[in-house]
């Protein structure tokens, strides 16, 4: 397997906090990998050390094998990292234009393509310094897409979008690990948002790694049907194994959709009163609380340095 980025004991200090604390981490080529974590985790750190924009002060990382920093590597990444900021006086095109001539690929990116792809193909000359908050994020999409890098590194990439913007950006990023091979490392508060778009996670707490997987293991992998009913151990007797509690007057069901109304008899017929029945989705939150409970380090990041 292939490594996008790597991580050995990687620790970055300001002062005497540690903003990365001995972090080990592989995230594999291809794919929609999420970093989690709250403020001052670490994640804006190891993102800035990967872009080579701080040095870290202790263990290594490497882009594509190569230790970060060297301009090789970087020409092969894009990036947006908190809100972008452009010259308020630059339209749209020409704001990607000047990263183009910066970058050396003027003449090769296809900016109106990729205006239009983030859904700012109509707003292409009017000036950056009137976007909103959420068209600033879709500008910072299109210069961390265009020059087509094999990776892609984003954090909260759907800050201050409504949730029609959400969905087509997250179709997006999709498209482009899906269809074009792009590798793409994402930061984001949006648990629901991060469940639905990524293949692996991430969690992080105060510099360190919490927990690291496919978001079907954390998750459970499957939505559960989840009923309020008396007597709850009646339920769990007719379920067997595919029932557990949750709570006083509530059991979880691992059956599938087309399961419900067997069930649902089945439960009546043996004397159960059903108050209530809905499904539970996949549930990162549970995992992500649980992985920061686990977890108790010693340091913490600056909440700045997010």
């Amino acid at each position: 397997m292939s490594f996008a980025l790597e991580t050995e004991n990687l620790v970055k200090t300001y002062g005497s906090v540690r903003a990365l604390d001995g972090l080990t981490l592989s995230i594999p080529a291809g794919g929609v990998y999420g970093v989690l974590g709250p403020n001052g985790a670490g994640k804006s750190t190891l993102f800035r050390i990967a872009l080579g924009l701080v040095r870290p002060t202790a263990g290594s990382a490497r882009l594509f094998g190569a230790p970060v920093g060297g301009t090789t590597a970087l020409r092969r990444v894009g990036a947006m990292i908190e809100t972008p900021r452009y010259p308020p006086y630059l339209t749209a095109r020409d704001t990607l234009r000047m990263l183009a001539l910066e970058s050396g690929a003027a003449g090769k990116a296809d900016i109106d393509y990729w205006l239009e792809r983030v859904g700012l193909g109509g707003a292409a000359d009017r000036k950056a310094g009137v976007f909103s908050v959420g068209m600033k994020q879709r500008l910072g999409l299109a210069a961390a897409f265009f020059t087509r890098p094999e990776l892609v590194i984003l954090d909260e990439p759907t800050s201050g979008m409504d949730p029609a913007g959400i969905q087509e950006i997250r179709a997006l990023i999709r498209d482009l690990a899906d269809k074009e091979g792009v590798t793409i490392i994402l930061a984001s508060h949006q648990l629901d948002e991060v469940r639905r778009v990524c293949d692996r996670v991430a969690i992080f707490s105060r510099g360190k790694l919490a927990t690291e997987g496919s978001v079907e293991t954390l998750t459970g992998g499957r939505a559960r049907l989840r009923l309020t009913v008396s007597p709850v151990d009646k339920a769990l007797a007719v379920l067997g194994a595919k029932g557990e509690p949750d709570g006083p007057d509530n059991v979880l069901a691992a059956i599938e959709r087309d399961e419900t109304p067997g069930l649902i008899r089945a439960l009546v017929e043996a004397g159960v009163e059903i108050t209530e029945a809905r499904w539970r989705e996949a549930d990162l939150e549970t995992a992500y609380l649980g992985a920061l409970k686990t977890e108790t380090p010693k340091t913490q990041e600056p909440a700045d340095a997010g």
